[in-house]
């Protein structure tokens, strides 16, 4: 039995081992783990940069990584507590937004300002039980590579945001958005689809049925980024 295993399998253990990383009741490591321990295990690329002012509630025991020319920049937070955060090359956290783990985020994406994107989910079934102390659970957040997603909008658990797909900035997603699609509203609908017999952006009518989504061979177009 290898030494992790050791440690998932003994409660005891683990509780030390926690409150060694983390300050009870507390999310954000001990700064010894976030000045020592992080910068070797956590993924940095080429040109990579983290505001200072960004809350980094990272710890060693799951991944973060953080691709090359991308910026997290100022008064964000990120926390891979329950889910690791992934994010791709040449990407941008806007100011202010919130990544909570499980999120993987591709190359060539675009967050805006203060854009909420979480993995995490609360449970409530149990009414005897105060919500803060119930089980979480967590669905994985994809953002596929070269999507857009506007200010102040909240991406909620298990969704997957389509390559070169926008989220209109306001718009709260719970449901998964199509690839080369625009999405807006609370909650977030379809409001354009691009069509690759004309070469341009349709938008979607209220009243009709929405056509059927775009074909997979639309993938393999090459979109430049504005």
């Amino acid at each position: 039995m290898t030494i992790l295993a050791s440690i998932k399998n003994n409660s005891h253990t683990k509780k030390w081992l926690h409150y060694l990383l983390i300050p009870k009741g507390q999310a954000r490591p001990r700064k010894w783990v976030s000045w020592f321990v992080n910068p070797f295990i956590h993924k940095k690329g080429s040109n990579s940069r983290i505001c200072s002012s960004v809350r980094l509630d990272v710890l060693p025991f799951r991944r973060f990584e953080l691709g090359q020319q991308s910026t997290i920049e100022d008064y964000c937070v990120v926390n891979n507590g329950v889910g690791d955060v992934l994010v791709g090359a040449n990407t941008r956290v806007g100011i202010g937004s919130i990544l909570i783990g499980p999120v993987s985020v591709g190359n060539q994406v675009i967050i805006a300002q203060h854009v909420v994107i979480s993995g995490l989910n609360h449970g409530y079934q149990d009414i005897h039980v105060p919500i803060r102390l119930q089980p979480v659970s967590i669905l994985p957040v994809v953002l596929d590579d070269e999507c857009w997603v506007g200010s102040n909008s909240v991406i909620t658990a298990g969704v997957q945001i389509g390559k070169h797909a926008i989220v209109a900035a306001g718009s709260v997603v719970t449901k998964n958005v199509p690839a080369f699609s625009v999405v807006a509203g609370n909650p977030a609908r379809v409001i354009k689809l691009y069509n690759p017999e004309l070469q341009c952006w349709e938008k979607v009518s209220t009243s009709a049925p929405a056509r059927s989504p775009i074909p997979p061979q639309i993938a393999d177009l090459d979109f430049p980024m504005n």
